[in-house]
Formats: structure tokens, sequence, C-alpha cells
């Protein structure tokens, strides 16, 4: 359940600059690799785990690939690591919450990179909350950032994608969204409306050529789950943020419509969800 973290303090519209010069010239991809169908994409939520590991994979396979996050110094590194890429970084730091700037930056953003091909929300947030904690500012912060981010971009993202005919956009969503789980209440609710409005979105752009890809990972090594083993938790079995990367291209390439990541994910949650409710509320999962 756990993926890149992000929400922060403020946006920053104009941090594609200077700092990712160097990665603007074009390199030759390595005999390796294999260059990618896309040639340009934005990940949201990429100065770490899951987003990060995506931009480098694709910048490997020659994706010029706007970094979008909301700490500059990270997305910085991020882009010099990947100066021998195939591909370019561009970073740009961002508050995901910051709904109001979107529209103007999006647009900006499209025209740096020359248009858009992939689209990939990879942003979240979960906060600790006790059991007996009813905190109403982060659970107001969990859904700013979880759904309302996923919101605000990727509905400027359908706009152009359905002027266009084409296009795919890719949500990090998670196994927490299948039920209501005690542990985080809002954390999950967050989820869940997150894969409803993702599947009205496939819906409704399907008409124009356009796909969208609801990820749901299980136990992924990021922040987030390190967070919660700090907190006390054991979890074990945990995927490499590379090895998520590499089953969620393959999947919004193969344009799967829902998938858990890893496999085994899609097992645990047909029990879960069959898991009677007199049952479910007594079990801590």
């Amino acid at each position: 359940m756990s993926h890149a973290t992000e929400s922060a303090p403020h946006a920053h519209p104009e941090a594609a600059g200077d700092q990712h010069a160097a990665a603007h010239e074009p390199r030759d991809s390595t005999p390796s690799t294999k260059r990618a169908r896309e040639r340009r994409a934005i990940v949201v939520g990429a100065s770490s785990g899951i987003g990060e590991a995506l931009v480098r994979q694709l910048c490997a396979e020659g994706v010029d690939v706007v970094a979008l996050a909301r700490r500059r110094e990270r997305l910085e590194e991020l882009a010099l690591s990947c100066g021998g890429s195939a591909g370019r970084v561009i970073p740009c730091a961002h508050d995901v919450s910051d709904f109001a700037a979107v529209p103007q930056l999006f647009e900006a953003l499209v025209r740096e990179l020359g248009g858009l091909d992939l689209f990939v929300f990879a942003s979240g947030l979960m906060t600790e909350v006790g059991p007996n904690e009813f905190d109403t500012a982060k659970d107001l912060e969990m859904l700013a950032v979880n759904l309302g981010g996923c919101v605000a971009w990727t509905n400027e993202v359908a706009k152009l994608f359905r002027t266009q005919r084409s296009g795919v956009i890719v949500g990090i969503s998670s196994i927490a969204g299948e039920r209501g789980r005690k542990g985080n209440p809002v954390y999950g609710t967050s989820k869940a409306a997150m894969n409803h409005y993702l599947e009205a979105l496939r819906n409704r752009l399907a008409d124009f050529d356009v796909h969208v890809c609801t990820i749901k990972p299980g136990f992924v090594e990021t922040a987030m789950l390190a967070a919660a083993r700090a907190q006390g938790r054991s979890i074990k079995g945990a995927i490499t943020p590379e090895a998520a990367a590499k089953s969620i291209l393959r999947a919004a390439r193969a344009r799967r419509n829902e998938v858990f990541v890893p496999f085994k994910w899609t097992l645990v949650a047909a029990v879960i969800r069959n898991i009677p409710s007199f049952l479910f509320k007594g079990m801590n999962i």
C-alpha cells in the first residue's frame, strides 16, 4: 500500500529552469535498453519511491520526462543522475494541493515537452493516525493530496488527450482502497475515491482512444512503508520501486484497466473483498 509520498507548502511554476539544461542534450540509448513508444511524459510524485523509479526507467528508454514533486533539491539530484540517459528529465517543484496553479503550470510543461503521450499520478500521503484519533486536519490533507491533486492534474490531462485523441493516463492507487480498514479510514477513502474517478474517466475517454490505467500496489519499499514500520508494523514481502515501475509500465503499455502490483495482491484483494462485514470489522488488516 506504499508509493511515492508528496505533499507540501508551496508551488514553483517556473521550476523547469537552468538546473536541468545539461539534461536537454539528446543522447543515444544503450544497446541493452529498448526505446519506449512514448516520447514525452509527466510523472507527478517523482522525488522518491515508485515515481522516481518510473522517471528513471522512462528516461533510460529515451523518454523526455517532467519530474514533478514538492522537493526541488531531490528533483534536481534526480535530473543530474539521469544526465547520461537517452531521455531528459525536467524537474518541476510543485505542491499538488495547490489546485489553482495546475492549469497554467500544465500548459507550460506540455509546451516545454513539445506535447504529451503519458501521464502518471504517483503522488500520495499517508499520515500516522492513532486508533482513537479523529483528526480532521490530517484527514483533509490526505484527501487534498491523494484525491484532490489527482483530480486537478488528471482533468487537465484528460482535456488535452481527448482533443488529440491519444494518450495514456496512469493513476497509482493502493490495495488500501478495496475495503474500509480501521487503521487509517481516510487514506483508504482517498484511494477508493481515486479508483472510482479513474474508472469513470476511463469510460468517458474510451471513445477518444485514450486509456486510463489504475495501479493498486501492495507493499513496495518506499518512505511510506518505512514510516509504517517505524510505527511498529511488521511488513514483509515488499518489492522494490524499480520492480513496481517495470510492472506499471508493462500494464500501461498493454492498456490494462486495473492491475495489482505485484500480482499476488490480486488474490489477496479477492479474499479481502469477500470477507463478510461482521467479520471484517473485527480484523486488524
